[in-house]
């Protein structure tokens, strides 16, 4: 029987994979790997992406623990963005990463932007 710290780590990642998915549209759910030695993440279905997911009360303890912890399974799993979820008290997610996995994301997003097709639908 998982311990009620596991318990409530399982459901934060089920909710967090729900959100995702409802959010987004993509078929995100929750990786059945915890614990394992190749472990690559909580989530899958993000694209590019790998998603760590706590559900710890002190926001610093968690970050301290999960962003590096984050570094090892994103490498591990080739992505090239990372990000730790951490449900607080009520349901809430607030998205942490580092800063260069945030400035990585936001080049590419303005890359993909700079040359995506609703640029022309839109050009006078």
């Amino acid at each position: 029987m998982a311990s009620p710290a596991r318990r409530k780590g399982n459901r934060a990642e089920v909710e967090a994979a729900a959100l995702l998915a409802s959010l987004t549209g993509w078929p995100v759910r929750r990786r059945l790997q915890e614990g394992r030695a190749d472990d690559t993440g909580d989530l899958e279905g993000v694209p590019y992406t790998c998603v760590q997911v706590t559900a710890v009360e002190n926001l610093v303890a968690a970050l301290s623990v999960k962003l590096p912890a984050l570094k090892a399974q994103q490498a591990r799993a080739g992505a090239p963005f990372g990000v730790v979820l951490v449900r607080r008290r009520g349901g809430r997610f607030i998205a942490a990463m580092d800063m260069d996995q945030l400035v990585a994301m936001l080049r590419a997003a303005v890359s993909d932007c700079i040359h995506h097709p609703w640029d022309e639908a839109t050009a006078p």
